[in-house]
This record gives C-alpha cells, sequence and structure tokens, in this order.
C-alpha cells in the first residue's frame, strides 16, 4: 500500500462478525465448524489490521444476547475462548499485540475469566496493534453501568456534577481511554448496529459485505478501508 492511503488508514476498526453458522450450513457442516473457522479469521484479519497500520481492532466475538443459543453451542464457544487465549498467547507476545478485553466479563465461565484475565495482563505492556475482545457485551448495558457508576462518583462528592460532559462520561465506558472506531465493518450482509457499541459508532463509516466472516479475507479489509478513504467526513458540517 502506498504512503498516502497508509496514513489515512482508520485508527480503529470496529469489527461485527457475522455469518459463522451461515458459512458451516452452505457446506453442509455444523455451525461449530463454522466458529473454529471463525478464528482462523480472526487471526489474519489482526495481521492483516497491524500490516496496514491499523492501532486497534475491536472484535463483536460474544453478545449479551447470545446466552439465548443452545447451551451445546455457548459452551463450545466459552471452550473455545478459554483455548485458543491459551493456544495464542506466546504469538500474541511475539507480535507485540495487546488484548483487551469489553463487557460484562463476570458473567463469563470462571476458567475463561481467568485465562482471559491472565492474556490481558500478560500482554498490557505490549505497544503494538491493540485487539478488543467485546465478550458479553451490550452496549444499551455498558451504557447503563457507566451511568450508574458516575452516579455513584457524584453522590459521593468524586465528582461534581457541572463537570459531566461527553467526554468524562465516555470515560467511565469500557472503551476508556481507547479512541472510538472511525470505520465499523459487518459481514455476512446485515444492515444493523445490534447493540454494539453505540456511543462509540456515533460517527463511524459503515461498511457492510455479503462475505460471511469465515471467508472474510485481508483482501476485503483492504476494500473495507478503500471505501472509508473515499467517504467525506464532515461530523455535522459542511
Amino acid at each position: 500500500m502506498s504512503k498516502e492511503i497508509v496514513r489515512s488508514v482508520p485508527e480503529h476498526i470496529a469489527l461485527i462478525m457475522d455469518g459463522n453458522g451461515r458459512w458451516a450450513q452452505r457446506r453442509h457442516l455444523p455451525r461449530l465448524a463454522g466458529h473454529r473457522q471463525g478464528v482462523e479469521t480472526i487471526k489474519k484479519i489482526l495481521t492483516a489490521g497491524r500490516d496496514r497500520g491499523v492501532k486497534y481492532l475491536t472484535f463483536y466475538a460474544f453478545s449479551t444476547e447470545n446466552w439465548k443459543r443452545p447451551a451445546a453451542e455457548v459452551n463450545f464457544l466459552m471452550q473455545l475462548l478459554k483455548t485458543q487465549l491459551r493456544k495464542e498467547i506466546r504469538d500474541l507476545q511475539r507480535r507485540n499485540v495487546r488484548m483487551r478485553a469489553i463487557g460484562d466479563i463476570r458473567a463469563l465461565p470462571a476458567a475463561a475469566q481467568q485465562v482471559l484475565a491472565a492474556v490481558c495482563e500478560q500482554t498490557s505492556a505490549n505497544d503494538g496493534i491493540t485487539m478488543i475482545l467485546a465478550l458479553n457485551y451490550g452496549s444499551r448495558q455498558e451504557i447503563v453501568r457507566a451511568a450508574l457508576a458516575l452516579s455513584r462518583d457524584i453522590r459521593a462528592g468524586r465528582v461534581e456534577e457541572q463537570r459531566v460532559g461527553e467526554d468524562l462520561f465516555s470515560g467511565y465506558l469500557d472503551t476508556a481511554g481507547i479512541p472510538d472506531p472511525e470505520l465499523l465493518i459487518r459481514t455476512s450482509g446485515e444492515m444493523r448496529l445490534s447493540n454494539f457499541l453505540l456511543w462509540q459508532l456515533s460517527y463511524a463509516e459503515l461498511y457492510m459485505t455479503e462475505k460471511c466472516w469465515p471467508e472474510f479475507e485481508p483482501a476485503d479489509l483492504d476494500a473495507a478501508i478503500a471505501a472509508f478513504q473515499k467517504r467525506q467526513r464532515r461530523f455535522g458540517g459542511l
């Protein structure tokens, strides 16, 4: 990619990884095979994003609504999370990747929580690309948690009410300290936000593709970035 393109690559890209099950079913495979392949796609896109100069990649890995899925599938996803984190920790360190997690992590199985916390701690000093996993994440729930925390601080006298504004409130969100995404990519042709980063995506550019997540390639990431670069971002101005 040219220097001109690299300079205009979004700093933060958020991804709704949709279509694992559909990808598998079209190939007459069990849905779980789609989730396995989806993990491989995460690894490819993480590498591709780093190589293109992206600083933050947020992957919508498990929503608060995903608990409604069959218990066997949920259990598989939790086990897959734990297994892959243990497997990939050395590679994340080698590639200077910092891992963070957002969402209500306390609802995850204890073993998954422990592995996730360990990986986040062990990679916290890395200063390359930041990989953010949204786990048991729902944006409305996040905003409520932030509002309650801010309310407690106001009542306790730690925050003066007249100081409350967008910047201060953002510091109570799960993404505190992380720049808002400039680009959202959603796979499998769906055209909605699905309770994902509603505050943070207020001015993000949206890019939807018909491809299911397991078949999303670095070339597709390039296409999304190229589309982003062609848009005029006015933020309400002229």
